[in-house]
């Protein structure tokens, strides 16, 4: 997308949690299509990093990720060149890939639109109807946005930290904004004004991996062990084969004297980067 500064493998890797198994996995199939200069590193757009977010998001709602490949491959060759990714949301509805564009809610395997209802009892009797959409956030709105504040991370910082804090305030449970903004934190020294935005983050956002992961990462920047490998523990809960959680713990398990556990996820580190 123009305007956006384009992010390099290991930045989409850090931002996203995804294994870059995975991530090369997806360019393999033409799901993401980064720029690979000569002799240079892979370059992703921002609709590249769009839809890797929709796979990892998928991925942590523990949709399988035969599944998964299968929904992105649909979704892909069914959309016309011109259709724009901003503000489209490729969700886990149950067992299902869902997407919602505008009003539209439709399964990409089948093609089936998906009626959203809410159900109000009384009186003995079921009323059935729409859901009240005026009172969410625009998600168009909000991803443009969010488009915006990272095109202006590296020419004005202060800009960027600014609309990202008022993301957050419109939409509290924007986990990217959360990430984005504890990333720059972090970048600048402010470990422990990050740490504290990842736990309000955790607040709305307590199932995602990589938010309780960079609370580790921002945790270690005040110097408390103790409460980042505590993070670090919770983000492989959720994510087993979250990497560098696993070479983090390792290294600050090694540093408290307890070998045993820093053996354990040094051997799990090394098993998953063996994998193929």
């Amino acid at each position: 997308m123009q305007g956006n500064s384009p992010r390099s493998l290991r930045g989409v890797l850090q931002m996203l949690g995804l294994s870059r198994h995975a991530v090369l996995k997806l360019i393999e199939l033409g799901f993401v299509v980064p720029v690979k200069e000569e002799g240079k590193a892979w370059k992703f757009s921002f609709q590249d990093v769009v839809l890797l977010r929709s796979a990892y998001e998928l991925r942590a709602a523990r949709i399988p990720t035969r599944q998964i490949l299968k929904a992105l491959r649909q979704l892909k060759a069914s959309l016309p060149e011109e259709r724009p990714l901003l503000g489209m949301r490729i969700t886990a509805g149950g067992d299902r890939v869902t997407v919602r564009y505008g009003d539209a809610h439709w399964e990409p395997l089948t093609g089936q639109f998906v009626l959203d209802l809410q159900i109000a009892s009384g009186a003995g009797s079921v009323t059935l109807f729409p859901p009240r959409l005026e009172a969410a956030p625009d998600p168009a709105g909000l991803d443009a946005r969010f488009a915006r504040a990272e095109s202006l991370e590296e020419t004005q910082p202060q800009s960027a930290e600014a609309l990202y804090r008022r993301i957050l305030g419109d939409d509290p449970a924007y986990a990217h904004a959360y990430l984005n903004l504890g990333f720059m934190l972090c970048e600048s020294g402010r470990h422990e004004a990050a740490a504290a935005l990842y736990q309000d983050g955790l607040r709305f956002c307590p199932d995602d991996p990589l938010m309780h992961f960079n609370h580790a990462v921002a945790l270690e920047g005040t110097g408390d062990a103790d409460a980042a490998l505590a993070s670090y523990e919770e983000a492989l809960r959720l994510q087993p084969d979250l990497l560098d959680a696993h070479r983090n713990a390792a290294l600050l398990y090694a540093d408290a004297g307890q070998q045993q556990l820093a053996i354990r996820h040094f051997s799990a580190f090394r098993r998953l980067t063996s994998v193929p």
